[in-house]
């Protein structure tokens, strides 16, 4: 049986040494990666937005300040719906993230 060895290539060794490409190579931002991002901080922005208008409410509650109490309950539901969303994008990235890498192996 002969094996037909054109199709065979030697592979090119690395450069792994600091001084070498892959080292020193800075990973570009693509599009995807960008609005990923801007998706995750946006959520935790969000977040830190309900959390402190909830904080401020409580507080003008407990000083008297707060003239229509329904707003509280309001907020608190505004920030618990912002924290639930939060919590379910870092639940989708995280399953995205070991089906990619199931695929590797």
């Amino acid at each position: 049986m002969e094996i037909n060895n054109q199709f065979i290539t030697p592979m090119k060794p690395w450069d792994l040494s600091e001084t070498g490409k892959l080292r020193n190579q800075k990973p570009q931002e693509s599009e995807g990666a960008a609005l990923f991002k801007d998706v995750f901080d946006s959520a935790v922005n969000n977040v830190k937005v309900t959390q402190t208008d909830v904080e401020n409410k409580q507080y003008l509650l407990a000083t008297g300040q707060l003239e229509d109490a329904h707003s509280l309950p309001i907020a608190e539901s505004k920030a618990a719906i912002s924290l639930s969303m939060m919590v379910t994008l870092r639940n989708k990235a995280l399953t995205a993230y070991n089906e990619l890498i199931k695929m590797n192996t």
